[in-house]
């Protein structure tokens, strides 16, 4: 709102007066009090001035008892504040290091969780292969039919080198056989020449 200069006056007095107690104004009265004591004529009028003193001492007394307890107090708020800030800073690191320690805890919950997604995967690998003992069963009984067949190879290279060499003395006897049947071809022929020959020879 608005303000006259003698309010503007009144409102900076109060405001650095604090609550607005007076104390400037007290003191003005005591002085005022005293210098009307000290011209005061009759008895009767200086012992009013002195009680008005003894009235205004005991008003700045109570109200610098006021501002003392004012600023004890405000000193214990400044401690209390103080000491709050400090536990609210310790709970600020404290947080810091819970916020560092869940941070640690959730990269080892991502690695479990990470090499638990891998064995699950290898698990299920694993399921889609026989085990061990029955891979060495079939691996067993592989060796024993190889083992088997290889017997039967022995047996049927044994028996193809017999019929080669069968087959090779039947070729030798038909070779001879053949010579034999060409030789007496040709005794044969000699024999019918020489006869033919003679016949030629009686005729004449």
């Amino acid at each position: 709102g608005f303000f006259s200069p003698s309010d503007e006056v009144i409102r900076k007095r109060l405001l650095i007066d604090g609550d607005g107690a007076g104390d400037d104004r007290r003191i003005n009265l005591l002085v005022k009090s005293f210098i009307k004591w000290c011209n005061s004529g009759s008895q009767e009028e200086g012992y009013t001035q002195y009680q008005r003193m003894l009235s205004t001492l005991s008003q700045c007394e109570f109200s610098m008892g006021k501002t003392l307890l004012v600023y004890d107090m405000n000193l214990r708020e400044m401690e209390n504040y103080e000491k709050i800030y400090k536990d609210i800073e310790n709970s600020i690191a404290a947080a810091h290091e819970k916020i560092s320690e869940c941070k640690k805890q959730i990269l080892q919950a991502k690695r479990i969780r990470k090499n638990r997604q891998e064995y699950d995967a290898l698990a299920k690998v694993i399921q889609h292969h026989p085990d061990r003992h029955e891979t060495l069963k079939q691996l067993e009984a592989l060796g024993k039919e190889l083992q088997h067949l290889s017997h039967i190879k022995e047996n049927v290279e044994d028996k193809l080198e017999l019929r080669r060499k069968q087959f090779h003395v039947l070729l030798s006897t038909i070779h001879e056989l053949q010579q034999t049947l060409e030789n007496d071809e040709k005794l044969s022929e000699a024999e019918e020449s020489q006869e033919t020959q003679i016949e030629t020879e009686t005729k004449q």
